[in-house]
């Protein structure tokens, strides 16, 4: 297999780390909520995972979510395939989530109940087996939420009318898919977004490194579970496309938005911070 030019993030400067999560314990809520946003690919679980052992090495107890935690299952898009559009059949886009089952878990662990965090098995395409998901007992002094487009606003109506790739041109010729999901954006998604106490944006040079980003996630996935099948790299391309509108929306709107936005170069370090 040839050597990637962009190798997968090994991880965050200390310094970076560091600054993140004293951002995130100096919020003024009791518990508060840091959202990490970032597209496919730019280190954002990383970066998570990163805060989240820093602050339990220093003895705060934290609860780590995904927006990817909580896609609908295989079954519920094949649904929403038939009904509404064959796109809806892959996840990820707004409208392919349970927002509500996020949103519930966010006010448990605000008032301290016993709650488990879902997970998600992407090889699978469907939820782990709930025995599976990690479970909160006590309370906790910080949640930690990360996915690829958290914090994104929706776009104008005039804004879906011209494609944005082959993929909306060929597939999505009358923009039912993508009006869809941008009505879903606009609706349960903004009430996750207004449970955030801050948001870190991780931003990459340009939507053009995510397909690369995004492969070379997808290598990493099917090494660590070998046999279990997976996308190719043309899969891939296609895959990033269903992303794009959104992502390009994230870009252009997200710096505005965040607490704090982290600007990365192609291999992912971090070249400026806002």
């Amino acid at each position: 297999m040839a050597h990637s030019p962009h190798p997968a993030p090994a991880g965050f400067a200390p310094d970076i780390v560091e600054q993140a999560l004293q951002a995130a314990l100096a919020l003024p809520a009791e518990v508060p909520v840091m959202a990490i946003s970032g597209l496919q690919g730019s280190g954002k679980s990383t970066l998570t995972e990163q805060v989240a052992v820093l602050a339990r090495a220093r003895g705060h107890a934290v609860a780590v979510l995904s927006i990817d935690d909580v896609y609908l299952s295989h079954a519920q898009r094949q649904a929403l395939a038939r009904q509404v559009h064959p796109l809806l059949a892959t996840r990820g886009p707004p409208g392919t989530h349970d927002v509500q089952q996020a949103l519930d878990v966010l006010d448990a662990l605000g008032a301290g109940r016993p709650v488990a965090l879902p997970r998600f098995d992407k090889l699978a395409d469907d939820p782990c087996p709930r025995e599976c998901w990690p479970r909160v007992q006590a309370p906790v002094d910080l949640v930690l939420i990360e996915g690829w487009f958290l914090g994104t606003l929706p776009e104008a109506p005039q804004a879906l009318v011209a494609p944005v790739n082959a993929l909306e041109r060929e597939e999505d010729p009358d923009g039912r898919w993508r009006r869809w999901c941008n009505q879903a954006l606009a609706g349960a998604y903004q009430q996750l977004w207004a449970r955030f106490d801050a948001l870190l944006f991780l931003q990459p040079p340009g939507f053009e490194i995510v397909a690369e980003w995004r492969w070379q996630q997808e290598q990493h996935l099917q090494a660590s579970q070998p046999g279990r099948g997976g996308m190719n790299r043309a899969q891939v391309a296609r895959f990033v496309q269903h992303y794009e509108r959104v992502s390009r929306q994230a870009l252009r709107t997200l710096p505005a938005v965040a607490m704090r936005t982290l600007t990365l170069d192609a291999q992912r370090r971090v070249i400026d911070i806002g």
